[in-house]
């Protein structure tokens, strides 16, 4: 406004100037003045359509950066909610282990019990014996008394003379032989007998019963405990099996992502075990193929049960042997989509979200990135959050969220031709 101003008032006075005289160059210097006036009030006008147009290209720019947070917050709470559920099935496998532990656990107690419950009664069974014995052993030598009482009651009715008159039929000798031989079988058996006790039979009963309930107890928590280990054997191995399968296929497939995302570089994956801990690498030098070996057949030795995690190794074209910790921020990137990808191709899903993961890869990286993401595109779809051009250039298909002049946003989605047919979405 005020170059306006001042444009008027130098018109004005060329106006009111007279055309000859001495006033001519002093009209000459004010319209050179004008022309100068006129030349600044256009520049400055097109800096001000400059600055208006910038000031609603960074609003544009920052009403569709807002219209994406939503959308980032909704795929974090949708890995939120499946870690969650991974968590809780986790915890479920565990407490049902647990709960089949205590039952082995109760069984072996309960078979503990049944021996000693065993024990027990043989220990019974053993003092009733030593009783039988003792009152065979007494009941003998009754019999024996019995006998010499017999054998001097005759003697002494012969000397009296009271020996029994002769029957006037005589009986055979076989008779006589088969009746003394009967008689002496009965006073055995009743010798034998001794002191009657009216509840032997029954206690007898009893405790043969409760034998054979207690073996029979015993039997049936043997079995169960057999199945019981059988299961928690086949459980572990299974568990074992799975992972050893999972981590050698991922870890194949970590060698071969590495290969592509480091051209001319190497990476690996290895088991570390907790007496262990990681190989050193001093001076930033490559571990040796000894070194390899000696730890290959040390983590063989030791078995699963000693392995605690998992340690990532990378070799950089050119570069020695790092470790994730001494790694640049690219790097880390390609190495962390590198495992990514191995655990996505040992263990595949239908279905990935990629939230700006190549926010910090330069135009080269990216591109290997978008080379390794067309590669498995075939086998899933992948949802790529992204605001980088290359990314959105390589995608099928586009979903961004623009807002009107009134406040509103919306949804736009366009479909970009592609030679090969691909899979994959930003």
């Amino acid at each position: 406004q005020e170059q306006e101003r001042h444009l008027v008032e130098l018109m004005e006075r060329r106006r009111r100037s007279p055309d000859d005289g001495p006033d001519t160059a002093r009209r000459a210097g004010v319209e050179s003045a004008l022309a100068a006036e006129r030349r600044l009030a256009e520049r400055a006008g097109r800096e001000r359509a400059e600055r208006s147009r910038r000031i609603d290209a960074e609003r544009r720019r920052r009403q569709r950066e807002l219209a994406l947070v939503p959308l980032a917050r909704r795929a974090l709470a949708a890995l939120e909610t499946a870690s969650a559920a991974v968590a809780t099935r986790v915890e479920v496998l565990d407490a049902e282990l647990r709960a089949e532990r205590v039952t082995g656990d109760r069984l072996a107690a309960e078979l503990a019990a049944c021996a000693g419950e065993e024990t027990r009664v043989q220990s019974t069974l053993r003092e009733h014996r030593e009783l039988i014995t003792h009152a065979e052993v007494k009941a003998q030598r009754h019999r024996d008394q019995a006998a010499e009482a017999d054998a001097a009651l005759s003697s002494l009715a012969v000397k009296l003379g009271l020996a029994p008159a002769a029957a006037e039929d005589v009986l055979p000798e076989s008779q006589r032989v088969e009746l003394s031989e009967r008689m002496s079988r009965l006073r055995r058996r009743r010798e034998q007998l001794g002191p009657v006790n009216p509840l032997a039979a029954q206690e007898y009963a009893e405790a043969l019963a409760h034998v054979e309930e207690l073996e029979r107890q015993r039997e049936d928590l043997e079995t169960a405990m057999r199945e019981l280990q059988g299961l928690i054997r086949d459980t572990d191995r299974r568990i074992q099996e799975s992972f050893d399968e999972t981590f050698a296929a991922a870890a194949r497939n970590f060698e071969e992502v590495a290969a592509q995302l480091f051209p001319g570089g190497r990476g690996q994956l290895r088991l570390v075990r907790e007496d262990a801990g990681p190989r050193a690498v001093l001076g930033g030098a490559e571990a040796s193929s000894a070194d390899d070996e000696a730890a290959a057949d040390q983590e063989e030795a030791a078995g699963p049960e000693s392995a605690f995690g998992v340690e990532i190794e990378i070799t950089p074209a050119g570069k020695a042997t790092r470790r994730l910790s001494l790694l640049s921020g690219g790097e880390k990137t390609m190495t962390a989509l590198a495992f990514l990808f191995a655990v996505f191709l040992a263990r595949p899903c239908p279905f990935y979200i990629l939230d700006e993961v190549e926010a910090a890869l330069d135009d080269l990286n990216i591109d290997r990135f978008l080379t390794l993401l067309r590669r498995v595109s075939d086998r899933a779809q992948f949802v790529v959050v992204t605001h980088q051009r290359r990314t959105m250039e390589a995608a099928d298909c586009l979903y961004g969220v623009s807002m009107a002049g009134n406040g509103v946003s919306k949804v736009v989605s366009r479909r970009l031709p592609r030679e090969a047919p691909g899979a994959a979405a930003a």
